[in-house]
């Protein structure tokens, strides 16, 4: 039953796009203080990591139901995927309306997605379940930092944009070896959230070279995590 439950809450999420308006980043008008090229943000293509997420999640519920139905593993991980998907099939739609409720929302996907991920991080073949479940953690990982970090400087609360893209980038980073080193030799985890601080390094460049910088130390720290649990795995 749960099984049915995911493929219906994923197909309610990746069908969530067409019927909004989308979702490429919160508007600047959307904050008190109008956030313009925040540097908290990945650049635009950065986005298009969502495709990938939503296709294979798909694919992985379409999975479940058709050969995991009853299988135990699966079913540990069934309830908080089912949590994270329904929230996300209306979290574009709260986002257009409240920057603070999307915030409050976003970080609820995102703990019940590190939760399926945990849950499901031994289920194999791993492309089935937890490589689309960690990419899609690993990008949420980052976005809700960015939520956070645009909700600061956009409120004008102790500090600047920069201040805040600098905290947020360290909280990511921090959140990235945790949710990693349990998770263990789920790549896909790293590897979207290193692809969201390349896009928050494109957004910088040499303009704010501080934030770019310590993008950069993220990529290196959580993608040097993943390589050598591999290694260890190999």
């Amino acid at each position: 039953m749960k099984a049915w439950a995911v493929l219906i809450a994923a197909v309610a999420f990746v069908v969530s796009p067409f019927v909004t308006e989308g979702f490429a980043g919160f508007r600047p008008d959307q904050f008190p203080i109008p956030q313009d090229d925040a540097p908290v943000q990945p650049s635009g293509y950065a986005f298009s990591i969502w495709s990938v997420i939503y296709l294979w999640l798909l694919v992985s519920a379409v999975v479940g139901v058709w050969k995991h139905r009853d299988n135990p593993a699966w079913e540990a991980a069934h309830l908080p995927l089912i949590a994270s998907l329904a929230i996300g099939a209306f979290w574009i739609k709260v986002a257009t309306l409240s920057v603070i409720w999307a915030t409050v929302l976003i970080w609820a996907m995102l703990l019940t997605a590190i939760w399926a991920l945990v849950a499901g991080r031994a289920i194999k073949p791993a492309w089935e379940f937890a490589l689309p479940v960690g990419l899609y953690a690993g990008w949420l990982t980052a976005a809700s930092c960015v939520s956070i970090g645009l909700l600061g400087a956009g409120y004008g609360i102790g500090g600047n944009a920069v201040m805040w893209a600098l905290l947020m980038v360290g909280v990511a980073m921090l959140i990235g070896v945790l949710v990693q080193k349990q998770a263990f030799g789920i790549w896909t985890y790293a590897l979207a959230l290193a692809w969201a601080l390349v896009g928050v390094m494109v957004r910088n460049g040499t303009e704010t070279l501080s934030v770019t910088l310590f993008a950069l130390a993220g990529v290196v720290v959580i993608s040097g995590l993943a390589l050598r649990q591999l290694r260890a795995e190999a």
